[in-house]
């Protein structure tokens, strides 16, 4: 039997709701009681997010727009403003450093803030997590909902008890009782297909897990097993990641139609090595270590080939290009997709490594 352990730490997770929607929707207040969702044009674009009035109608994000329009025929189907997004991004950020420099950020709509040491609100998380929640709304006309716990992975998993702009608290002798029942299909890291494998071996809930062993969900989930006995009975000793450093830099074009020609294949992999580099540009501290090609089929299969490199070079993108090819079989092409893996040092750390022999 696994012994509990209940950290003291005070973690805040802050989700916000609908994000890209929800800033359409501020800034275009003739949206505000429609049904909208924030994604391309394409025939084959997929929404990015939608609003709660769209999800009334059974729309949700990564739906493709053709999918979604036939649930729902009045929605609308906004172009996403990147720019815009990073910039609210940013300003949200800095609302939270005001309660707390120790800020992981997971996107540009969400982040844990561990306020463990904080002395405002004379400690209260709950009243943290209430004061950053109205600043928001405040001051960016946005709302946001959060989970406060001892661990990450309870105040993920709290903050989307009460959306929309609802918090949940999970004090540390509620842990018990609040994971107990949680279907294991709300658990980080346990995706569609994750999620039916473990109901065909009888694990739907935490107490199903709770219920077993470790060597047993090993034969069903692998590594992941120790973990998801750890959640079961949620502990997460993991700390905040403050700093992260990115690990690899990727752009990918799907096609309007499938194709076929090696040739047009061709053509857009150059442009969108031309774009790469434009990018890796902003990134000029990172050490190249791999160059990969990723292709999907129209039968919806991918592979990928990589190579080792250490630079951006087209020869080898063209060179990967052909090698996955050979793995087509007569299928046409949906997508390519190119990406370059950092090393886990930066040039200029390596440049002050040989300057000091």
């Amino acid at each position: 039997m696994i012994r509990t352990r209940h950290s003291q730490k005070k973690i805040i997770h802050i989700d916000m709701d609908c994000f890209y929607a929800a800033v359409e929707m501020r800034d275009n207040p003739e949206w505000r009681n429609v049904p909208i969702a924030v994604g391309g044009n394409g025939p084959r674009s997929v929404l990015c997010t939608c609003n709660y009035k769209a999800r009334e109608f059974g729309v949700r994000s990564a739906m493709p727009n053709a999918r979604a329009k036939a649930l729902c025929p009045e929605l609308i189907i906004v172009n996403g403003r990147m720019s815009v997004y990073q910039q609210v991004s940013q300003q949200i950020r800095a609302i939270f450093l005001r309660y707390t420099d120790l800020i992981e950020p997971l996107s540009l709509d969400e982040a844990y803030l561990d306020v463990t040491d904080s002395p405002l609100f004379f400690g209260s998380a709950t009243l943290i997590a209430e004061q950053i929640r109205r600043d928001i709304y405040n001051e960016l006309n946005l709302t946001a909902s959060a989970g406060i716990a001892p661990n990450k992975f309870l105040a993920k998993i709290a903050s989307d008890e009460n959306k929309p702009n609802g918090q949940c608290v999970v004090a540390p002798e509620d842990i018990s009782t609040f994971v107990e029942n949680l279907s294991l299909k709300k658990i980080p890291g346990i995706g569609p297909k994750t999620s039916d494998k473990l109901k065909a071996y009888g694990f739907e809930s935490c107490a199903d897990v709770r219920a077993s062993s470790v060597a047993k969900l090993h034969s069903i989930v692998g590594k992941f097993a120790n973990a998801l006995f750890q959640r079961s009975f949620g502990i997460d000793d993991r700390a905040l990641e403050t700093s992260r450093v990115r690990k690899s830099l990727a752009i990918e074009k799907t096609m309007a139609e499938d194709i076929d020609s090696i040739e047009q294949c061709q053509v857009i992999l150059l442009s969108l090595f031309s774009k790469l580099k434009l990018r890796l540009a902003k990134h000029d501290d990172r050490q190249i270590s791999k160059q990969t090609v990723k292709i999907k089929f129209a039968d919806f299969q991918q592979t990928t080939v990589d190579m080792q490199s250490k630079d951006c070079l087209e020869a080898i993108f063209l060179e990967l290009f052909q090698k996955a090819m050979t793995r087509a079989n007569n299928r046409k092409v949906r997508l390519i997709g190119l990406s370059l893996g950092f090393s886990e040092h930066s040039s200029i750390d390596n440049q002050s490594q040989l300057d000091l022999f």
